[in-house]
């Protein structure tokens, strides 16, 4: 993965077969202060880290895997702009790392390609032959649960 402030380092993957590299300067961060787990001197420190990613306008990106981040990252994007934000460690640092490797993971599972369609296919004899066979002994079970009757 990639550490605090450099480049945004995507691994291989579906759709990704030699990976990819965000440019730093094509990401934002901002700090504020984290509600987030403390002790004494909680909330002094500007640890909460908000990282955004413009997926519309990257260069970075081929028009193609522009085209399928937009659409499946649809939801989580507000203008184009994709924001992740890391506030679980007490550490500025680590909450850094934590948004790059989020925002990695969110941009390799949005630049796969679509899975194959399903091709289907029909049951085989033996399997009919056996669901109709358990479909005929469960009758039978159930009909003997019947009033006994001389």
């Amino acid at each position: 993965m990639s550490g605090p402030g450099g480049n945004l380092v995507v691994r291989s993957g579906p759709g990704l077969p030699d990976g990819l590299v965000v440019p730093a300067g094509e990401l934002v961060e901002r700090f504020s202060r984290s509600p987030g787990p403390g002790g004494q001197s909680v909330n002094t420190a500007d640890s909460r880290v908000e990282l955004e990613y413009d997926v519309a306008t990257s260069p970075t990106l081929t028009d193609s895997q522009r085209s399928r981040a937009l659409r499946n990252l649809g939801r989580r994007l507000v203008d184009g702009v994709l924001v992740v934000t890391a506030s679980e460690h007490r550490s500025q640092f680590r909450n850094r790392a934590a948004a790059r490797d989020r925002m990695a993971e969110l941009l390799r599972e949005a630049l796969a390609p679509p899975p194959p369609p399903r091709r289907a296919t029909k049951p085989t004899k033996g399997s009919q032959r056996r669901r109709l066979e358990a479909k005929r002994q469960r009758s039978i079970t159930k009909n003997l649960r019947g009033r006994v009757t001389d």
